[in-house]
């Protein structure tokens, strides 16, 4: 066996000072590993000779590329060609529709952790509507009382918890705490920053996508990120036009959809399961049979629905019997699905979009749903202040709406509400519950994390049994198997 570190990602900045110090060369891109990949199932020599040969023959390797890629359709081989950007001054806005593609990697400047200041992003939608100094005018008020609040609420969560501000670990979550609950009131207008890590298949797909976007901020995102990429790699990144499927396709289905929706009821719950699987319990014990025998998934079904309750407990409990609090579910709990409706705020929405494997669809944000209220504005004697702005928010939502397709949701704020459809195999429910459900979980989510967990140990008590934040995973084990497990979570 012969193991070679082929290549990693390095700063682009050093890349530019070692090619200044070296004579010119055409291969410093990732183009040629794709097409030195691309060669392995053709060509016999090692690996290690086809990347030396791609190196030496950039554009030939380009060439092949385009034909592996684009002619012959096997796409997988730009996965190979991955990118890092910083993605500096964009929208809380336009972060969400970033981050909506699924098989890229982001860190995101937390709201949660970093005192927030008067970084406002003015979209053109906004400076073309003749309405610019109200907009301003309101964010600049939003973030007066998110500073406002962020003093009340700190000196509130310090005096509430004295003993913990000896600690400065402890002090700092603290003062995190006043940060996350302050910035309700800031709008989604707000700039911030993320790291994104992408192949280039990815990528070519996202630039396609955004090139069919009406918003002014996205389009000038995907003219940078566009440029860039194929200034580095050319090769790999073709079809990148607007298309009618990415721009037609959502505004004929609501163009038609209005006939069918015209008198239907709003409903106002927040958590609401609407779609699972049925003997869900009996479906995944069948998956984990057909995994263990080789009888055809019927029958292991059959067998499974004649088990008895005890029987089919005592048996997924050997699913989770060398379980630790880090580890995945089994891959067959991903044949067990759950579908919620979910009203959930901006805040609760920008965690919740991170789960990307599950399967999430929102609608635009809309003020009828009301605003999230943080408790702890109810207790630091905020809330009619805290109200009132969300009222004049609103206000100023309409006057924006009056005369705009899209933009005026950049005055809206963390605190309204969006109505999300949110689909979850049971593996990704753990991963999901291990994570929002924990007590260092912030509150919001936990709230809603909790509530979706609940939902589904009603309907599939046992596929649920170990389900639960990574907080109280000892206590779940040791209820079910009468010891704690070999590792707890750290505190």
């Amino acid at each position: 066996m012969h193991v070679i570190l082929a290549g990693y990602n390095v700063d682009r900045e050093v890349i530019e000072e070692l090619k200044k110090n070296s004579p010119s060369r055409e291969d410093v891109t990732p183009e040629t590993l794709s097409a030195s990949y691309a060669r392995i199932s053709r060509d016999p020599r090692p690996v290690n000779e086809l990347r030396a040969v791609a190196r030496a023959e950039v554009e030939k390797a380009r060439r092949s590329n385009q034909k592996i890629i684009f002619k012959m359709g096997h796409h997988s081989v730009a996965e190979h060609a991955v990118f890092n950007f910083d993605i500096i001054g964009v929208s809380r806005l336009a972060v969400e529709e970033i981050e909506k593609f699924r098989l890229c990697s982001y860190t995101e400047k937390s709201q949660r952790y970093i005192a927030l200041k008067d970084d406002l992003f003015i979209p053109e939608e906004i400076k073309n509507s003749g309405k610019q100094s109200v907009f301003v005018r309101t964010i600049k008020a939003q973030n007066s009382l998110y500073r406002k609040l962020y003093n009340k609420l700190s000196a509130y969560f310090l005096e509430k918890n004295k003993e913990a501000t000896r600690s400065s670990k402890k002090h700092f979550m603290l003062e995190g705490w006043a940060k996350e609950d302050a910035r309700y009131v800031v709008s989604l207008a707000t700039k911030g920053q993320l790291g994104m890590t992408v192949n280039a298949r990815n990528l070519e797909f996202l630039i396609r996508r955004f090139a069919s976007q009406k918003m002014a901020e996205l389009k000038e995102f995907n003219r940078k990120i566009y440029a860039l990429a194929k200034e580095v790699a050319p090769s790999i990144i073709l079809f990148t036009e607007a298309n009618d499927f990415d721009s037609k396709t959502y505004p004929e289905i609501k163009e038609k959809a209005q006939f069918f929706l015209e008198s239907s009821r709003k409903s106002k719950e927040l958590v609401c399961l609407v779609d699972f699987t049925t003997e869900a319990d009996a479906k995944l014990i069948a998956s984990l049979l057909h995994t263990s025998s080789t009888l055809p998934y019927e029958e292991c079904f059959k067998k499974a629905k004649n088990l008895s309750l005890e029987e089919k407990k005592e048996f997924l409990k050997s699913a989770f019997k060398y379980m630790e609090f880090y580890d995945t579910p089994l891959r067959e709990f991903e044949y067990v699905n759950l579908t919620y409706d979910l009203i959930i705020s901006a805040s609760c929405y920008a965690q919740l979009k991170r789960h990307r494997m599950a399967t999430l669809t929102a609608q635009k944000y809309d003020p009828e749903l009301g605003v999230t209220v943080p408790p702890s504005i109810e207790d630091i004697g905020s809330k009619k202040e805290f109200m009132e702005m969300m009222e004049e928010t609103n206000h100023v939502y309409s006057l924006l709406k009056e005369n705009m397709d899209q933009g005026a949701e950049y005055v809206l704020t963390n605190a309204h509400r969006r109505r999300v459809l949110l689909k979850v195999n049971a593996r990704e429910l753990y991963h999901i519950s291990r994570l929002r459900e924990d007590a260092t979980a912030q509150w919001d989510i936990r709230r809603t994390a909790g509530a979706v967990s609940r939902l589904a140990k009603e309907v599939m008590p046992l596929t649920c049994l170990l389900i639960g934040g990574k907080d109280s995973y000892s206590e779940i084990y040791e209820d079910i198997f009468g010891k704690p497990p070999k590792l707890s979570p750290p505190e």
